[in-house]
């Protein structure tokens, strides 16, 4: 079982920036993939941002250039970086980990932007 807390949501203007972070129970350097999803109200769950075991990332065309997402596996934690953030960024942010095939998922933050 793994278990993940996110923090670092908030209230923000347009145009500022947030860090989230995610702290997992488990060895993250173990996990296949590590990554932050959003569910903004009456849309679907999105991937936000992702990053592999090996290190690589990617983005939806929405947040790149502007998200960017690390992990330092000494601390178990992984951090999403919001940069220039737009009101449509508002929404709940998840932490998600991939291990052997299981999703876990954390419990969410909630970001806000205002205009």
């Amino acid at each position: 079982q793994v278990y993940l807390v996110e923090s670092g949501g908030g209230l923000v203007q347009a145009g500022g920036s947030l860090r989230l972070s995610c702290a997992a129970s488990g060895t993250t350097s173990t996990f296949n993939s590590m990554g932050w999803y959003r569910q903004a109200p009456g849309k679907q769950r999105e991937l936000v941002a992702e990053i592999t075991m090996g290190g690589s990332s990617r983005y939806p065309s929405s947040v790149k250039g502007r998200f960017t997402i690390s992990r330092d596996n000494a601390k178990d934690t992984v951090y999403l970086q919001m940069n220039s953030l737009k009101p449509e960024d508002t929404a709940i942010y998840y932490c998600n980990c991939k291990w052997y095939g299981i999703n876990y998922w954390g419990k969410g933050t909630l970001v806000t932007i205002s205009s």
